[in-house]
């Protein structure tokens, strides 16, 4: 792999190899953009097949927080960690707390969090030795779970869906079918029902979709079932790429829009969609709200500012939808072309700052 050539060819600022015999870490650091500020971005721990793989998956996903973090209007850049190992077997509190200094050691370019195979004990170890991570225990003044606060930003998220669609935002009456009963997804249908939308759910997990059928009168289909049902609008809140060359055909739902990651299979996909007028809700859009919420413990955690942060998810869709009907561009492009507008500017503005400073001095 041609390690400073992808740098180059994808702009990444920076990537740090992390390594402590004596704990078994083995990380890579991989920080994308900075322009809008220090890099944020979780912490991930997988068994990775080769070191390359590893180091792939870093730059993918630094690079995605860079475009999540600027399209929730956050001043932060994009960043993100992988540690190789199984976090069944490998995990101890040496190998954590020397990543902590590491980390400690980037003054601040780059802030870390719980995802993939790290927990929120995890981020506990790193904080012994940095204040540069983020979701550690409530004890220490962090927001505890962000589950109920993602799932909001997605309720919000699905009502400006709603408006781009249907012409209102009102979700009452209006079928949902909701694929995966998970833990966002559960406040998610609580959000949805309160407004007096008609729930369809379903989960590979009986016990979940029982609950949700209970708690909210949902209907429940089988899993094979979810994309082909008489809806108005599709969520999916479980695994990534539901929306490929199988289920498109199937979907009778005017908006797709949830909680889930990577929702395409592949770009394609959101170009068919934009093709058969499916308003799509970018997922690093909709989904932000839990970043927006761990970005605000940076500030001292204040759960109704996060809530108020979380709510301009709608304002932010509202705009993606806007800049795909400005340049006749499917609304997943619509919302790159977003981030990548707001941090082109900032940058465009240092270079006239500096340039002006220049003018100045050399009058002088």
């Amino acid at each position: 792999m041609e390690i400073f050539k992808h740098m180059q060819d994808y702009d990444y600022e920076e990537l740090v190899f992390c390594q402590d015999k004596q704990s078994g870490l083995k990380a890579i650091i991989a920080i994308h953009d900075t322009t809008l500020g220090p890099a944020l971005g979780g912490t991930r721990m997988w068994t990775y097949a080769s070191e390359e793989e590893a180091i792939i998956d870093a730059l993918r996903l630094a690079k995605g927080m860079t475009y999540k973090n600027a399209a929730a209007g956050l001043n932060l850049g994009g960043g993100k960690t992988v540690i190789i190992g199984d976090p069944k077997k490998d995990k101890n509190e040496a190998m954590f707390r020397a990543f902590g200094r590491f980390i400690q050691g980037l003054n601040g370019r780059y802030i870390t969090a719980e995802d993939v195979g790290t927990t929120v004990y995890d981020m506990d170890l790193i904080h012994e030795e940095t204040d540069f991570v983020t979701g550690i225990s409530p004890a220490f003044g962090s927001s505890g779970n962000p589950s109920p606060v993602t799932a909001y930003g997605v309720y919000k998220g699905i009502k400006a869906s709603a408006k781009e669609a249907f012409g209102s935002d009102m979700l009452e009456g209006k079928t949902i079918a909701v694929q995966g009963v998970g833990n966002v997804a559960y406040t998610l249908c609580e959000h949805l029902h309160n407004e007096g939308a008609n729930l369809i759910v379903t989960d590979i997990n009986k016990d979940a979709v029982n609950k949700a059928v209970e708690a909210f009168g949902a209907k429940a289909v089988d899993p094979n079932d979810i994309y082909s049902v008489d809806c108005d609008i599709y969520a999916p809140c479980a695994l990534g790429a539901t929306i490929n060359d199988e289920t498109i055909p199937m979907l009778k739902a005017k908006v797709v829009a949830g909680a889930a990651n990577n929702q395409l299979k592949e770009t394609k996909h959101g170009d068919l969609l934009h093709e058969k007028g499916i308003v799509y809700a970018p997922d690093f859009v909709i989904n932000a709200g839990g970043v927006i919420n761990i970005a605000d413990e940076l500030s001292g955690y204040n759960k109704e500012r996060a809530l108020k942060r979380v709510e301009t998810i709608y304002d932010n869709l509202l705009k993606v939808f806007d800049i795909s009907k400005r340049d006749s561009i499917p609304t997943y492009l619509a919302a790159d072309r977003m981030a990548e507008e707001r941090i082109q500017s900032l940058k465009y503005s240092r270079s006239q700052f500096l340039l002006n400073g220049h003018h100045i001095l050399s009058r002088r």
